[in-house]
This record gives C-alpha cells, sequence and structure tokens, in this order.
C-alpha cells in the first residue's frame, strides 16, 4: 500500500487540525480560541511574512467554529489572482447575502494576500463589510498591514504572526521526520531552519524534496535542494578576499556560480549575512562594507552583470583587507 502522504504536499499533510495545535504564535493562538468557543469574533486583519500560520489559522478556525463541514461556510480567495473591483462586486457579495449553513451563526470570506487588492477594490470590500457584517465575518491575510486602507484596518481585530523560532521549526520538523521515518543529521536540520528564516512552509517543503532522494537528510541535501551556499564556503571566500588573495577568492566564487548553480544575489545575500556575523570587525568596518554590499546589490537589481558585481565587491574586500581590523 502506497504512503497518502507521497501524493500529498506535506504542508497540508501536517496542516494543524484545531487553532490549539498551531505551532508558535501563542498570543493568536489564545486569542482564536475563544472566539472558537464563543461562536463570537469581528472581522480578522492577520499580517506577518510569509510561512508563519497566517492561511493555516484561518483555516484552523473555521474548522473549531463549522467542525468538518467547515468548507460550505468559508469562502477562500486569494486576492493576488482575484484583486479587481468585479470579484468584490461579484464572488464576495454573491457569498456574503446568502445566509450561513447548517444553522452556523455567520460564515467565512477568507482573502489570501488582501494586501494585493487594487484599492478600488478594497474600498468596495470596506462596504460589503459594513452591509453583510450581520451573516459574515472576513479574514484578510496579508504581508503588509500598511497596504491595507484604513477604513478596512479600523473594522478589523489587528493580528501579527511572527517568524517562527528556531526551537519551534525543530519541533515541527523533527514530528514530520518521525512520521515519515526520516533520519535528519543535527546539522541537516540546522540547515533546514536555517535557510527556511522562520518560514515553516518553507522548511516542510525543503525536507519533503529532500527525502525523494534518500531516507536520510544531509546538511548537502539540504542546501543542494534550496540551491543556497553554505555558511562555510562563502565564509572561507570571505576569508581569501580580506587576506588579499583574490584570485583564490574569485575561484571559489566561480565554483559557487557554475558548479553551484547558484544565483548572484543569493551569494550577495549570504556574504551579507556572514559579514554582519563576524565577531572580530568592528562596528565601523561593519557599517562600511554593509554599505559597499547594498550598492553592488542594487546595481544587481538594476540589470549590472551578477559575475563583475560580485568580483568587484572581493576586489574591495581585498583591498580592504590591508586594513588590520578586517584580516
Amino acid at each position: 500500500m502506497v504512503s497518502h502522504s507521497k501524493f500529498t504536499p506535506w504542508v497540508e499533510l501536517y496542516r494543524p487540525k484545531s487553532v490549539k495545535d498551531i505551532i508558535g504564535q501563542p498570543e493568536v493562538v489564545i486569542r482564536l480560541s475563544e472566539y472558537a468557543k464563543t461562536y463570537n469574533m469581528p472581522h480578522l486583519l492577520f499580517a506577518g511574512p510569509a510561512g508563519t500560520g497566517k492561511t493555516t489559522a484561518a483555516i484552523s478556525l473555521a474548522r473549531d467554529i463549522y467542525g468538518e463541514d467547515y468548507k460550505h461556510n468559508i469562502l477562500e480567495l486569494n486576492a493576488s489572482d482575484e484583486r479587481g473591483i468585479d470579484t468584490v462586486r461579484g464572488k464576495i457579495k454573491d457569498f456574503a447575502r446568502a445566509a450561513p449553513v447548517t444553522g452556523a451563526p455567520f460564515k467565512i470570506i477568507f482573502l489570501d494576500e488582501a494586501d494585493a487588492l487594487t484599492p478600488e477594490a478594497q474600498q468596495a470590500l470596506r462596504r460589503t463589510m459594513e452591509m453583510y457584517s450581520s451573516s459574515t465575518r472576513f479574514i484578510l491575510s496579508c504581508n503588509w498591514s500598511g497596504k491595507i486602507i484604513e477604513p478596512i484596518q479600523s473594522r478589523c481585530a489587528l493580528f501579527r504572526f511572527k517568524p517562527l523560532t528556531k526551537e519551534e521549526v525543530k519541533t515541527a520538523l523533527d514530528r514530520i521526520a518521525k512520521a515519515e521515518g526520516l533520519t535528519v543529521e543535527g546539522k541537516a536540520c540546522d540547515a533546514l531552519i536555517e535557510t527556511s528564516e522562520g518560514d515553516m512552509r518553507k522548511a516542510i517543503n525543503t525536507l519533503q524534496s529532500a527525502s525523494l532522494t534518500s531516507k536520510k537528510i544531509t546538511e548537502d541535501t539540504v542546501y543542494k535542494i534550496v540551491s543556497m551556499a553554505k555558511p562555510i564556503e562563502v565564509s572561507k571566500m570571505v576569508d581569501q578576499a580580506l587576506a588579499g588573495k583574490f584570485m583564490d577568492a574569485r575561484k571559489m566564487l566561480d565554483e559557487l556560480l557554475i558548479d553551484h548553480g547558484i544565483s548572484g544575489q543569493d551569494i550577495l545575500l549570504a556574504v551579507h549575512k556572514d559579514i554582519i556575523g563576524r565577531d572580530k570587525l568592528s562596528m565601523r568596518d561593519k557599517v562600511r562594507l554593509v554599505d559597499r554590499i547594498g550598492e553592488y546589490e542594487f546595481r544587481m537589481v538594476e540589470g549590472a552583470s551578477e559575475r563583475i558585481q560580485l568580483e568587484a565587491l572581493l576586489a574591495y574586500l581585498a583591498v580592504s583587507g590591508k586594513d588590520s581590523d578586517l584580516k
């Protein structure tokens, strides 16, 4: 018999079924649990980085309120796909004006990525939220709450989702690895946490991708999956540059760009992280180097050659390395 998880994305398979099962976000869990218990809630606005549990919280809240028949009383839309005023006047308004099913106190309209709605659509949404508040509750999810117009913000209870801590991500990964019969090495787990940067969805997807190659997950496997440079490799390249060994540093850069296929933007971000984390560098030197890294990043975004800009950065590090504080 084939495991169901082989065909199901793990981010869906291991999604919490109830608000109380959500990993992290303790303040959010407490408030949403009270809404589910009392069947009484205002419009909600979830704001925070990607992969921190906003969609999970909305679906889990609907499950707690309606049970397994929750799909009959919730309309889920992604505002980045359907962002115009016609969507608000059509799908959203039609669903909002209909009565709740199975005796539910109200229905829920969940708008994911609501900050992608046009200003006109938000104005129409504001009026819809006002007219049908007796039978419908809106849950808006966004990365940037500042892109939501003030009239909508004032109608919603705001929930801010924080990036998950390393311990919270590790707890979830350990649980999934045990359920799937995987062996995750210590360094591999650290790599999953490091590359996800608090994004649980990214960490789980990376783990699932890595599991397709072997039941034993190693650090090398993780970095190959995410196409990112190992911190140690970037650190060695920066060491060579600061020591004035420009050609050696350039050779290591070629390995990252060509052999590993890592993008210039990712290498630059890794160099930035390495510079910030160097204890031996004074704050003055860090400020000077980060300022220069920002300049090269801007040039790359504007279309300049990645290779030339990265080599220029290594050349700057090599020249700066003459200063004893940077060695």
